[in-house]
């Protein structure tokens, strides 16, 4: 990882919170140098005369060579090192067509770090997935890695980093197959607008605070005046009742991300709002946006006012048109939508958070300059005990039976009803919960999750006036690609502890699990229960994902499946990939902190 360089004499002040969130004009990467011991007065000087970062350059050749160094970056008005790919961040677009070959060499020039790149959703032999410890050593020091492999699909992907955080640091970049056959959409223009997330912060250092003191960025925790005003609302016992089961969770309602735009300043292509990205179009033209979240630890909810979206392709794979206004997009998902922008010059993708602390922003235009107005956030949601599958009939203010919370060690396991968005499941689907689950110090509870909630637009997005994407909305444009029923059944346990800032499957962290074991060829399920209080999108490396609907009925192919609080959701693999594979969350410092199983699939 970059060395992290304290404050001294001659550092930058910290910028103000308004900069932070909005970050500045001119910011992105300054310097093409190594970062890890400059001077003081060397970084003041860069943050003196930061350069516009420019859009990264797009690579079609089949034949690449890729250098991963470090660099100097100024977002904020701070000049932090960063880690990029031929000296940009994002990284090039590579750009290549369904059916080539691609090779790519893969240069480490950080020094003393080793580092590696992981083809997000692309099918490919084990020993080039990119992940160090299962499929291959890891790119050393002045060592380069030769990627081979060929392109069996189309759509938009991405590429990143599996090194430690180096993907908080700058390592990813769009990754774009154009189709062999025409695409089941016309277009006439198209943008590719990856979203991220940057702190100024060594992101290891960033993970240590997270151990340390969770809940670092939660400024938002309830107060007497907020319960006072549940109580008149609901009546003191109701309030009462209800502090208490949070307090027993050792959370609270505003609990919505682990970190947030009081650390984070959120990115565009690599641009702070201030700095207002602008995609350029025509009146009347068919606009393709390819959105990428390359987000270490944020989820997005990106809508553009004044203009309708068509959601044609989901994680890369073709879905049956969908007509929306707004969709939430998981870390390390991508949606293709297309807009028809006319009636005004200037339109502003709006990307806030979802805990509504900040936002990422840009502008599409007629001409370069231009910018529309950008809206207000969203008022902050709260989590309810329905949000997380603990509905006891109180509608999330009371009313609930604290006798039914089953005390565990460090917390409480709850096995409380439905939750008021389901998707049709009965309770006999309610999940048996592992025996490593309890009494287990990692984990603080278990939820009755019995339902996928695909119609749910999820927290902060019901009832807003607008027509927001679900996973129950999206088909794939196409049948089961396999057509076979699943022979057998794996159900996981998303787990963790709030305050531990501790993750795992089953309660049971990497370091301590067992592979889960695939046959080659074999056709399964996978059943997945979100037992914590968090939103988790949960990737598979080297297979799809075939998500099912609330029947067990094939809906759409993705590879990564996100999880919001109190679901059970369950998808279909074809174990057609030999091999060790990772399988993990993808909020990198969750799969730091342990939200990691490996996948082997043999003969």
């Amino acid at each position: 990882m970059s060395t992290r360089i304290p404050p001294g004499p001659g550092a930058v002040p910290m910028p103000s919170r308004r900069l932070f969130v909005q970050g500045i004009a001119a910011g992105g990467v300054v310097a093409g140098i190594a970062a890890a011991g400059i001077p003081q007065r060397a970084l003041a000087a860069a943050s003196a005369a930061p350069r516009l970062a420019s859009a990264p350059s797009v690579i079609s050749d089949t034949r690449v060579e890729l250098a991963i160094g470090e660099s100097l970056a100024n977002f904020t008005g701070r000049t932090r090192p960063a880690i990029t790919v031929n000296g940009s961040l994002p990284a090039p677009i590579l750009r290549w067509r369904e059916g080539q070959t691609v090779d790519l060499f893969v240069r480490n020039t950080l020094g003393q770090h080793p580092t590696s790149i992981h083809w997000h959703g692309i099918l490919l032999p084990a020993n080039m997935d990119g992940v160090p410890g299962l499929s291959f050593n890891g790119i050393g020091p002045g060592e380069t890695y030769h990627y081979h492999f060929d392109l069996k699909q189309s759509g938009t992907y991405w590429y990143h980093s599996h090194s430690l955080f180096q993907e908080q640091a700058g390592l990813y970049g769009a990754l774009i197959i154009d189709p062999a056959e025409p695409a089941p959409y016309r277009h006439d223009r198209e943008h590719v607008i990856m979203l991220s997330d940057w702190t100024d912060m060594d992101p290891g250092a960033l993970f240590r605070r997270m151990k340390k003191l969770a809940e670092h960025d939660n400024y938002y925790k309830r107060t007497l005046p907020d319960f006072l005003r549940d109580a008149r609302r609901d009546g003191w016992s109701a309030a009462l009742s209800d502090r208490g089961m949070w307090g027993r969770m050792r959370m609270t309602p505003s609990d919505i991300s682990d970190i947030n735009a009081h650390t984070y300043t959120y990115l565009m292509n690599g641009t702070a709002p201030a700095g207002n990205w602008t995609g350029l179009f025509r009146s009347g033209e068919k606009v393709l946006l390819r959105f990428i979240n390359g987000a270490s630890m944020t989820y997005f909810d990106v809508r553009i006012p004044g203009l309708k979206m068509t959601v044609v392709a989901a994680d890369g794979q073709y879905i049956h048109p969908v007509s929306i206004d707004e969709f939430r997009i998981a870390p390390a998902e991508t949606y293709d939508v297309l807009v028809e922008p006319s009636g005004q010059d200037a339109f502003t993708i709006f990307c806030q958070d979802m805990g509504r602390t900040g936002y990422a922003a840009g502008t599409l235009a007629v001409r370069h300059g231009l910018q529309a107005p950008i809206p207000a956030r969203d008022p902050r949601p709260l989590l309810t005990m329905s949000d997380m599958g603990h509905d006891m009939g109180g509608g999330g203010h009371g009313g609930h039976d604290m006798a039914a919370m089953k005390g565990m060690e460090g917390g409480c396991g709850a096995s409380m009803g439905h939750s008021a968005h389901g998707g049709g499941e009965t309770a006999s689907k309610a999940p048996k919960h592992p025996a490593s689950e309890r009494n287990n110090p990692l984990v603080d509870m278990q939820s009755s999750a019995t339902e996928p909630k695909l119609d749910d637009p999820g927290i902060g997005l019901r009832d807003n006036g607008r027509q927001v994407l679900t996973y129950g909305a999206m088909r794939s444009l196409f049948e089961d690609p396999d057509g076979r029923e699943p022979g057998r059944e794996i159900e996981l346990h998303l787990t963790g502890h709030m305050e531990k800032f501790s993750w795992s499957f089953d309660g049971i962290p990497f370091a301590g699990a067992e592979p889960l074991r695939l046959n080659y060829g074999e056709r399964m399920r996978i059943v997945l229960v979100n037992d914590t209080m968090m939103q988790h999108p949960i990737h598979l490396h080297g297979v799809w994902s075939d998500l099912e609907n609330a029947q067990g009925e094939f809906q759409v192919r993705k590879h990564t499946i996100d999880m919001p609080p109190g679901t059970r959701r369950t998808y279909r693999v074809r174990a057609d990939a030999l091999g060790r594979w990772a399988y993990h969350c993808h909020l990198l410092y969750h799969m730091e902190a342990g939200m990691m199983r490996e996948v082997r699939i043999e003969e």
